[in-house]
């Protein structure tokens, strides 16, 4: 009887795959929760659901990241997207710059200079999946190109970020974890918010250039959001029209980028289906 050994790496990824799994249905679950949580315990209990659900999609995020990436470069960014999310909205609160004035309430803790330090955490795991979607959109085309491919991921990036807020802001104003000195004219929300986050998102991508991501759990984390968001303001939380807003601007990315994404693989390029399983996953995790 022969035994199959794996490889140090291959038990490592198979530890990993496992870890994110067990991260990923955590955050699922917390998600469900939270909503339930809210209507047997009253809304005094949504900051600190919300805040676990931030800290496991964070972790769900970074686990993601690091199949693909080594420590080193995962840890680079994520200290550079935490720690760069903390400064524009230390700046922001402080200024009113780039995003308008606002406020954080005391409901999210701990904070510091204003900045509940979650929020460093919210930027950094949704804006590495958003980099991934942005991938995938342009994957066929990075050699034709050229030197544009890395704005042009940057631009993108920071639209599939910011069209996450067109349910993140208003949910959690209404919930009272930050408040604008003049409400907007988007659900109350000012319209410079949105460019703000467009501008700070797409910086901090440019200043860690994001190649090679593995996209397909990413990009999984990004289309859970984008559905559970939905849910969530549409049926829970009594706000329709963030509901529907984010659901259709959060969902030309995901179709974009999924359609792009099963474009390379090889089921889908000729009427031979691959029987190597690792070439499906190999071909989804980056040029």
């Amino acid at each position: 009887m022969s035994t199959l050994y794996l490889a140090p790496n291959q038990r490592s990824r198979g530890r990993l795959s496992a870890i994110w799994v067990a991260s990923l249905a955590l955050w699922v679950a917390l998600l469900i929760a939270t909503p339930v949580s809210v209507w047997l315990a009253g809304d005094d209990l949504f900051p600190l659901m919300a805040t676990f659900g931030v800290l496991a999609q964070a972790a769900a995020t970074l686990i993601a990241l690091a199949s693909g990436w080594p420590a080193g470069r995962v840890l680079v960014a994520l200290a550079v997207v935490s720690g760069g999310a903390w400064a524009v909205e230390a700046l922001g609160s402080a200024t009113g710059f780039p995003f308008g004035a606002y406020d954080y309430t005391g409901a999210l803790q701990p904070q510091l200079a204003g900045v509940p330090l979650v929020i460093s955490l919210a930027w950094f795991m949704m804006l590495v999946p958003a980099w991934a979607m942005a991938e995938a959109i342009l994957a066929n085309h990075r050699d034709n190109l050229g030197s544009w491919y890395t704005p042009l991921h940057a631009v993108l990036a920071g639209g599939a970020f910011t069209a996450w807020d067109l349910y993140l802001d208003p949910q959690m104003v209404s919930h009272e974890l930050w408040a604008w000195e003049e409400p907007g004219g988007y659900f109350g929300i000012p319209w410079t918010n949105f460019l703000g986050w467009w501008l700070a998102a797409t910086l901090l991508t440019l200043l860690i250039r994001p190649t090679k991501l593995p996209r397909a759990r990413l990009m999984l984390i990004y289309t859970l959001t984008w559905v559970f968001q939905a849910i969530g303001l549409g049926l829970f939380w009594g706000q329709p029209g963030p509901a529907l807003v984010g659901f259709l601007s959060m969902g030309i990315f995901v179709i974009w980028a999924w359609r792009k994404e099963l474009s390379t693989l090889p089921a889908f390029q000729s009427s031979n289906l691959p029987t190597d399983e690792s070439r499906l996953w190999t071909s989804s995790s980056g040029p």
